[in-house]
């Protein structure tokens, strides 16, 4: 059967060819791209004849072969062996997925399943999207007083974006989740305080000393002070709280250049992401300057820019015992006769930092829900009856643009059972302008509480019917 599949290949061309001409139509006009069709055309009559007058020499030929196997053994033939589709390579790559979605409407995402032209025929592209939680984040957006939203759900385990809910003001057509434009403010105090647990041996309780304003970055403020007007709190509050001083200095003194740039490598920064939607890698560039150091550090500075979609990927890593992992936005990719041509698998990137690091940075990302920049958004979780059943942690961020006509507002974050396996990533952008809206922390809650309440409902009712 194999040695059949690949004769009629040899014919009609290879899964290859289909690679290539995905890749050829990408450079072709739609002018262009209707001529070849017509070219097609006259092409597949030809093919058509060679095919049928093979197929019947095949065919003649397995006959005789059958015939003789009856005459020399004894019972009847084994059933054949089904390869499973999971264990089969793709038809495809992402890089190839990225081509054929390139053009996708935001609207589109919205839907489990989508049709796509593709040469003479529509191929079904099913998303891993629930489109319960997609419509309610897209219904529940501030567009009013926000330029750019974009919302980001993931499964931490698997990659699958459960959500991927996106507004932009000026461009309706681009998608804030994949764009990597925005500054990623104190969300990049995630990079550096990883980076301090594994280089300079702290914990959730090292004590950090700091003087002055905690949201302020002044070259006095960099230096190791001690005196009456010294601060003194444990990282996990430093952290919480957001003290800008506090990563500065660990950026300066302690860390330096090279330290944070590895860490920022290895949290993704100036890497490619590989995901079916063409994402441009997050950027971090750092000078030699050691107050530059300080300002990346702490993410005061409008330079360092990430994507929605990367910010979920870190997030992922506090779960995962410090590995990412990739996201996935499509389970799998039919033509029109339903033969698989692409299908997802959870892969990871790199370790972006160590087990004990993630542990350390979820103890810290718990503590600014509890008590830090998140406590207002999340105060009373601990008595919500959806909430309450959960870990969550996060980060927030808040920076104004150059322009200072819009302020750039992060929740990056996760929420896992207390008792079971459900786990969720989050990360939140929004772009306020001259009045402050719905605040990413509040879309982070609300995707929250709207994804378990659902997901309670149904293992309830799940344990139920197997009680019954």
């Amino acid at each position: 059967m194999k040695l059949f599949q690949r004769y009629i290949q040899m014919i009609v061309g290879t899964k290859d060819d289909d690679v290539r001409n995905i890749r050829a139509y990408q450079r072709l006009t739609w002018q262009e791209y209707q001529r070849t069709l017509k070219g097609a055309q006259s092409k597949g009559h030809r093919r058509r004849w060679i095919v049928t007058g093979s197929l019947m020499v095949i065919m003649f030929c397995g006959i005789a072969a059958v015939l003789g196997s009856f005459s020399s053994t004894a019972g009847s033939p084994p059933p054949p062996v089904v390869e499973s589709p999971a264990n089969l390579d793709p038809f495809i790559t992402k890089n190839d997925v990225q081509i054929l979605l390139q053009n996708l409407n935001v609207e589109d995402l919205s839907a489990k399943q989508v049709l796509l032209p593709f040469k003479t025929q529509q191929i079904r592209v099913e998303t891993s999207l629930d489109p319960d939680l997609q419509n309610h984040l897209l219904a529940s957006m501030d567009r009013k007083n926000s330029r750019y939203v974009g919302i980001v759900v993931m499964q931490a385990d698997t990659g699958r974006i459960l959500a991927m809910a996106g507004f932009n003001k000026v461009h309706p057509e681009d998608n804030p989740c994949i764009k990597r434009t925005y500054p990623a403010a104190s969300v990049f105090k995630i990079v550096t305080a990883a980076a301090a647990v594994d280089h300079c041996g702290y914990n959730a309780d090292t004590p950090m000393r700091f003087n002055g304003y905690k949201h302020t970055l002044y070259k006095n403020q960099l230096k190791e002070k001690n005196n009456r007007y010294t601060n003194t709190l444990p990282l996990k509050d430093a952290f919480a709280q957001s003290v800008n001083p506090v990563f500065g200095k660990l950026g300066r003194i302690h860390l330096g250049k090279s330290v944070l740039e590895e860490y920022a490598i290895a949290f993704g920064f100036n890497q490619p992401i590989q995901f079916e939607l063409p994402v441009a890698p997050s950027h971090m560039q750092i000078k030699d300057a050691p107050y530059n150091w300080a300002e990346v550090a702490s993410g005061f500075n409008n330079t360092t820019t990430i994507s929605p979609v990367h910010a979920a990927m870190m997030a992922s890593a506090v779960l995962n015992n410090g590995r990412m992992v990739t996201p996935t936005i499509v389970d799998r990719i039919e033509d029109q006769n339903g033969q698989l041509i692409y299908q997802s698998r959870p892969t990871w990137r790199g370790r972006a930092m160590t087990t004990r690091a993630s542990k350390v940075l979820g103890k810290l990302m718990e503590r600014t829900v509890k008590a830090g920049t998140g406590r207002k958004t999340f105060r009373n979780y601990r008595r919500h009856p959806v909430l309450s059943k959960l870990m969550i942690g996060g980060k927030t961020g808040n920076i104004f643009n150059r322009a200072h006509d819009a302020r750039y507002d992060w929740f990056v974050g996760f929420a896992q059972e207390k008792h079971g396996q459900g786990r969720l990533v989050f990360a939140a952008m929004v772009a306020h302008e001259e009045f402050i809206g719905i605040r990413a922390a509040q879309y982070a809650r609300i995707a929250m509480t709207h994804y378990f309440k659902g997901y309670f409902a149904q293992h309830a009712a799940d344990k139920g019917t197997t009680g019954s």
